[in-house]
């Protein structure tokens, strides 16, 4: 069945995803048995605050990851380098289903913020703290480029 399910699918065969998904399960999964065995309650509501932060760490944390030259070697056994895709990114082309999920962005937020999500159960001042870091470090990547294209524009 899986394999006629496969070729339906342009892109390769899906038993690879199915782990990846077994792995984000499976660690869901634990997370919460932990945090039931340790008692750790998630908290009660989320303020709109904590969900910015959140929403715009996510974003960065995801980028670095799958983009930025310094977390190369994480990428590397994984993917190709193609060349540079923007300011301070790189564009690499994935060699496996796991080179996919760690070149992209879009893949990587769900595991970010469910990584996110388990701080604020373990860890609440911890992970706030880490949050917020990381969200005025998007919004400077964000005011370098709003100041890069107001110079240029300038010139």
């Amino acid at each position: 069945m899986l394999e006629e399910t496969e070729r339906e699918y342009q892109h390769g065969p899906l038993a690879p995803y199915l782990r990846i998904l077994a792995v984000y399960g499976g660690a869901v999964a634990a997370t919460a048995a932990i945090a039931a065995l340790t008692r750790r309650r998630p908290p009660d509501r989320l303020g709109l605050l904590d969900l910015a932060v959140m929403g715009v760490c996510t974003h960065k944390v995801s980028r670095l990851i799958a983009k930025d030259p310094v977390t190369s070697p994480l990428r590397a056994p994984f993917t190709r380098f193609k060349g540079v895709s923007g300011p301070a990114e790189l564009k690499e082309e994935p060699r496996s289903p796991v080179g996919e999920l760690l070149a992209c962005p879009f893949c990587l937020a769900q595991w970010t913020a469910t990584g996110y999500a388990a701080g604020l159960v373990f860890a609440p001042r911890i992970t706030r703290l880490v949050g917020s870091t990381m969200t005025a470090v998007a919004m400077s990547d964000w005011l370098q480029l709003a100041y890069a294209k107001l110079m240029k524009e300038a010139s």
